[in-house]
């Protein structure tokens, strides 16, 4: 028997760490090949990964909510017939210390994710969440891993550690609930968060029902009909006294927030808007609700305006372009790699449809519905996220008229489409004679790179869109 280990392997997209979101494993369990060990965060998505042997599980080095570099070791496994690896850090440093640099010579962990491992020596330390407002949970040496075979989903914030003798049982409240220990994360799946947030409901003050201490919406509704009270004031909550909560910017946060920052500051920003009447495209989305080959596919004003977006591209070829900085030229995307904002747990991502332009309606319906689910899911692989040509994002889910929304970078143009709603518009009947009717109405918002894209082009862009959203049939005759 020999003992292998397990090192990070390289993501791909020239990302460099990842943050151990969740173990799937724990000392003892017996694993074979390909079997789904643990779930890291990127900078760009959710992963899981295999492990490359069978044998049983020794030691996790790593615990989780940390920051680990590509190549340093995350877990040891006691193999059959394999040779031993060179010991590896110990637990206690796994999250603080530089690992040790491997030898050219050492085995590569086998490809099985689509990127294999990178071999060498990392250089930065590790970095353990929420440093300086930790809870006695997080202090001293690696906890025990909780059993994860089932799998919790959470939002940015890393997920909490194993209970431990030495930490203090949950606060029981009046309404039956229990605040969460000191420094602890409250675990619950996304549709039961939104179902407490829609309700007033703090988390932290209801009682898991669960073994593994997850939260259900069995709970939530329990607490409710208990006669829980909504959710405290900010300023009436209590984090060991303090007033402020500070949360790590890491993973796709950090990288949406530096990108957005670079986008804002090297290209030059140009927004247009432009108000329409969207009652033809509303009857459009209801006339393919009830079309049998729209059945199955979730139709709504979104996929009429990716479609018209495609079209207009046709029309404007130079929209859908890039500045390249280093050869002073503007490169022309004879493809439309069409991007869709996607507000998820773990903040905004934008994955993109590929080739959106080669697509019929209903392709692109389905492409757009598998996307936005991915993403919402965390589980946007990080090809879906890189090479978008242009952006649509949608305000109007959230009941916002219209945004001047920043450019992707590598991208020269982001639309927003604002909510539609009914509003009074002027009408003009056969006769001449104008009238004020309701009408469904939205806004749209063009924000476009001056250094490629002109006024003119612009303007003729953004009004050959609201042209097909206002007309439908024009498709017919410009696509």
């Amino acid at each position: 028997m020999g003992v292998k280990q397990f090192k990070l392997p390289d993501p791909g997209e020239g990302l460099v760490e990842a943050d151990i979101v969740s173990w799937k494993i724990k000392p003892g369990d017996t694993v074979k090949v390909n079997d789904i060990v643990v779930e890291i965060e990127t900078a760009k998505s959710l992963v899981e990964l295999p492990i490359p042997w069978e044998g049983t599980v020794l030691e996790l080095l790593v615990p989780e909510g940390t920051t680990v570099e590509v190549g340093a070791p995350i877990v040891t496994i006691e193999v059959a017939g394999a040779a031993d690896d060179e010991p590896a850090a110990a637990p206690a440093a796994a999250a603080t210390a530089t690992p040790a640099a491997s030898d050219d010579s050492e085995e590569r962990v086998a490809n099985l994710v689509g990127y294999g491992s990178v071999a060498g020596a990392t250089t930065r330390r590790a970095r353990r969440a929420f440093e300086g407002n930790q809870g006695p949970g997080t202090q001293g040496p690696p906890l025990p891993a909780p059993d994860l075979h089932l799998h919790v989903a959470t939002d940015a914030v890393p997920s909490a550690p194993a209970p431990r003798d030495d930490l203090p049982a949950p606060v029981r409240s009046r309404a039956g609930g229990a605040f969460a220990p000191s420094g602890g994360k409250v675990l619950a799946k996304p549709p039961v968060r939104k179902f407490a947030k829609d309700n007033g409901i703090d988390l932290s003050l209801v009682a898991p029902s669960r073994a593994d201490g997850v939260i259900s919406r069995a709970d939530v509704e329990s607490f409710i009909a208990d006669g829980g009270s909504v959710a405290a004031p900010v300023a009436a909550a209590s984090y060991d006294g303090a007033r402020e909560t500070r949360v790590p910017v890491k993973g796709v946060r950090k990288m949406t927030a530096q990108a957005m920052v670079g986008s804002a500051f090297t290209a030059p920003h140009v927004t247009e808007f432009v108000t329409i009447d969207m009652t033809r495209t509303m009857e459009l989305v209801e006339r393919l609700k009830s079309d049998r080959d729209f059945r199955d596919l979730k139709v709504t004003p979104l996929l009429v305006l990716a479609k018209a977006l495609c079209i207009a591209i046709k029309r404007n070829p130079g929209v859908n372009a890039t500045w390249d900085e280093a050869a002073q030229e503007i490169v022309i995307k004879h493809y439309v790699n069409l991007g869709i904002a996607a507000a998820t747990p773990r903040g905004l991502v934008v994955p993109n449809i590929k080739d959106a332009d080669r697509m019929s309606m209903r392709e692109l319906g389905e492409a757009l519905g598998a996307l936005v689910g991915t993403a919402r899911e965390g589980r946007t692989p990080p090809a879906d996220m890189s090479g978008g040509t242009i952006t649509i994002t949608n305000v109007g889910v959230f009941g916002v008229d219209t945004g001047t929304p920043i450019i992707n970078p590598g991208e020269s143009a982001i639309l927003a489409f604002g909510q539609v709603r009914k509003m009074p518009w002027v009408v003009t009947d056969e006769h001449g004679v104008d009238q004020i009717v309701p009408r469904q109405v939205t806004q749209l918002g063009l924000s476009f790179d001056h250094r490629l894209i002109d006024g003119d082009l612009g303007s003729r862009f953004l009004a050959d869109i609201a042209a097909l959203l206002e007309d439908p049939a024009k498709a017919l005759v410009w696509g």
